[in-house]
């Protein structure tokens, strides 16, 4: 998957993308609209981060690509693509636990702290890519 060019964009298939870790400098793209909501991506190699409304959705460090990001009734599901083993923290509601998968597999039951932050981190190995799914646990 290639990284998303112009920083934010919505897919066919109603997810969006964002997210640029081969840029030197710092990006932004501000007032993206997605579902009547106002989306804020910064991105370079160092760092990618998504706000939603002002309050935070998605960050990860190193810099990453995120593709078919998409919010799910229980959890969000998205494609993540970049170098090494990014730290990845995920904004959800606050006090509960949330099952998360990478690449079809349970990687464990994270609760979210009392920000709603949920914090893992993946191997992103050879392909560059990992499919992330994170369900609340009700």
């Amino acid at each position: 998957m290639p990284v998303v060019n112009e920083l934010i964009k919505k897919e066919a298939d109603g997810s969006f993308s964002f997210g640029n870790y081969e840029l030197a400098v710092k990006s932004k793209a501000n007032d993206f609209e997605y579902e009547g909501d106002l989306y804020k991506v910064k991105t370079y190699k160092e760092i990618t981060k998504l706000e939603r409304n002002g309050v935070f959705v998605y960050e990860s460090v190193p810099g990453t690509a995120v593709n078919h990001f998409s919010f799910t009734e229980n959890g969000v599901q998205f494609v993540v693509e970049g170098f090494g083993n990014p730290q990845i923290t995920v904004g959800l509601e606050a006090g509960l636990e949330y099952k998360v998968s990478i690449d079809g597999v349970v990687v464990g039951m994270i609760q979210t702290n009392l920000g709603g932050k949920l914090v893992f981190s993946t191997e992103l190995g050879e392909s560059g890519t990992a499919s992330v799914e994170i369900v609340c646990i009700k």
